[in-house]
């Protein structure tokens, strides 16, 4: 691997995008269920619900009419979105969520706090996070190996530049 293709990535740009882009699909459940309903969510009846959607509820069956009718809506929601995965979609989630769990509580905390400074970003930037990842994540694990011990290294300094090259390169190298 040339030199010049390893000044492309950065230890900072590289997690980002492995936390943004590996968490986006473990937390985007979670964060479309935390956030609020407009309105209060109404109760759904247990028989109401079809024969799939009370098998995959099923450890709830017995004091569903019970729980608050938002959280309800929330695994319902959750439960359908299972439903309609494909079973390879259904196997990434599963091992995502393991992979989620295994982490500690401060972990995951930092995660979140990621999730959402990635969510924050302008959607180019969001973009430009993803290609980072997935260009990081084609590199063999002995040239990632290599870009982490260039990363850490670094002085403060000497990675402040490395990040404005790489902005610098960004903005001269737009793709449509």
């Amino acid at each position: 691997m040339s030199n010049s293709t390893t000044k492309g990535f950065t230890r900072r740009a590289a997690l980002t995008a492995i936390f943004a882009v590996g968490l986006h699909c473990a937390l985007a459940g979670r964060a479309r269920a935390e956030t609020a309903a407009p309105e209060a969510a109404a109760p759904t009846a247990w028989s109401s619900l079809s024969s799939d959607e009370q098998k995959a509820l099923n450890r709830y069956g017995d004091r569903w009419n019970t729980l608050p009718a938002d959280q309800q809506q929330r695994l319902l929601k959750g439960t359908r979105r299972w439903l309609a995965m494909t079973p390879e979609q259904r196997q990434h989630a599963q091992t995502r969520f393991a992979r989620w769990k295994e982490l500690s509580p401060e972990q995951q905390q930092r995660a979140r706090q990621r999730w959402h400074k990635y969510r924050e970003l302008t959607p180019e930037q969001q973009a430009r996070v993803r290609e980072d990842y997935h260009r990081f994540k084609k590199l063999t694990p002995e040239q990632r190996n290599r870009l982490r011990e260039r990363w850490q290294r670094a002085s403060p300094e000497e990675r402040q530049r490395m990040l404005e090259r790489r902005r610098a390169r960004q903005g001269q190298v737009r793709r449509p």
